[in-house]
């Protein structure tokens, strides 16, 4: 029978299923954070249980720690604890921590990656819905909540029934100015964000394989928002020159024997998807979300649309509701949206280049006036020391952006980077919830290269034209 990757995948770590379909998942890697982590330690102290498999799991603190001044410790006393909280859990149960101070430290979507602890094959979970980042090393990973992480830290193991397939199948050359970003809001907006429920993603086509791993694992972390359980992409040679240059690459026999299973890591020829979603990569533009979902998207040289062009009564309603809260209306321009301040990081793009591609439009330009604050986070230590190196960092601070430390930062406000009530913001993370910034804060999701034209502009202008 011909597989494809997600079958091949599920198969291969497969303990036992019941009749009704549920399964129990062998888990490879479990990756920790602060935020959901700590009910879960109290549970395994109630049952007096240890860690099943410490060396096994990765910890480190990336929602709640600042991005500023770091060196003078977290002052909100909530952050602090749950911080300090992981920190005593790890050390009493064995486990692997970065702690914030470390210069592996980072988004957990992104140390995973580089440190090459994420390796294809693997199954992959976290308290955390953007596990799927990891899905571009042709690996099956996917966010549990607080009582996963639990049953995972004392198990090993998780409960759960196999989704179906679909295949995104994205082919052409990807225009200029366009990014792995612009391509997975081009999804959401056309099925919108339960368009793959109940499905496990692959992305395919000449577009996909194109792309570096870097916008493989964009695109993949974005799965989650069009609903999937997971996104991944097919394991081939750009696979490979990544993960064989990253510090944890299995070296000697036990990695030729990893890298010619690796090479099986692909659907069969003829595989059968439940379903499939083809897209012209030439039909593709920078895109801009005007609203409070990421499906609520148009073009950068679009209009904001117009609720009374809505036939359902249920998204026309959401529509209304949205505008409302954004302060915006329908049939204004996207170009003529003003910006209050500028989010460049988050797990969707803060790696090396997503910041190249920014730093490449603001060089020799500085931001606009009505920038109250521009800010690059770097997603991690490694990022951050890279760039430095590259002397990004110095276009940045020149243009009049803030060079900050790694963490998640403003795209989940647990941190101290925030919007204040009614300010706009361009951001490269992958969500525009309601307050998902800051109470009252307006989101707009963009790629790196239009975040960083809009802070130029001070307002969202199309990024091929700067580019020209």
């Amino acid at each position: 029978m011909r597989k494809t990757l997600y079958d091949k995948l599920w198969d291969e770590h497969v303990v036992h299923t019941e009749p009704d379909g549920t399964s129990v998942l062998y888990v490879d890697l479990h990756l920790v954070n602060e935020v959901t982590s700590p009910q879960a330690f109290e549970g395994l102290r109630a049952a007096n249980r240890r860690v099943w498999r410490a060396e096994s799991t990765l910890a480190t603190p990336d929602h709640h720690i600042p991005t500023a001044a770091r060196e003078r410790g977290i002052r909100d006393p909530i952050a602090r604890v749950s911080v300090e909280t992981l920190g005593e859990n790890c050390r009493d149960l064995g486990i692997v921590e970065y702690p914030m101070l470390d210069p592996r430290q980072g988004i957990l979507h992104v140390i995973a990656p580089e440190q090459g602890i994420t390796l294809p094959g693997m199954t992959i979970v976290c308290g955390d819905s953007h596990t799927t980042t990891h899905g571009a090393f042709a690996a099956l990973a996917f966010g549990i909540g607080t009582s996963g992480v639990e049953h995972v830290l004392s198990t090993q193991c998780l409960q759960l029934k196999r989704s179906k397939t679909l295949l995104v199948r994205v082919d052409g050359r990807l225009p200029p100015g366009c990014t792995p970003k612009d391509i997975a809001l081009h999804l959401i907006g056309a099925i919108g964000t339960g368009g793959a429920t109940g499905y496990a993603i692959e992305f395919g086509g000449s577009t996909v394989r194109a792309l570096s791993m870097e916008g493989r694992m964009t695109l993949c972390n974005m799965a989650i928002e069009a609903g999937a359980r997971t996104g991944m992409v097919a394991f081939d040679e750009v696979t490979l020159q990544y993960v064989r240059s990253r510090p944890r690459y299995p070296r000697g026999r036990l990695g030729l024997l990893a890298e010619a299973h690796w090479r099986t890591l692909h659907s069969d020829t003829d595989a059968a998807f439940d379903a499939t979603f083809l897209i012209d990569a030439a039909a593709i533009s920078p895109y801009v979300t005007w609203g409070t979902s990421p499906e609520m998207v148009t073009t950068v040289d679009g209009l904001v649309p117009e609720p009374a062009d809505e036939v359902e009564p249920v998204k026309r309603e959401a529509m209304v509701k949205a505008l409302a809260y954004m302060g915006l209306k329908g049939g204004d321009r996207v170009m003529d949206i003003r910006l209050d301040k500028i989010f460049i990081g988050s797990c969707t793009n803060a790696r090396i280049e997503d910041l190249r591609a920014a730093a490449s439009v603001v060089e020799g330009r500085h931001i606009a006036t009505n920038i109250k604050l521009a800010m690059v986070v770097p997603g991690s230590g490694s990022v951050k020391s890279q760039a430095e190196h590259e002397g990004l960092d110095r276009i940045f601070r020149k243009a009049g952006f803030e060079w900050r430390s790694p963490g998640c930062s403003m795209c989940v406000a647990m941190n101290g980077d925030r919007l204040e009530p009614g300010e706009r913001c361009a951001s490269t993370s992958n969500r525009n919830f309601e307050g998902r910034q800051g109470a009252g804060g307006r989101t707009h999701l963009v790629s790196p290269a239009m975040a960083a034209a809009a802070a130029v502009a001070g307002h969202f202008v199309d990024v091929r034209r700067v580019m020209q």
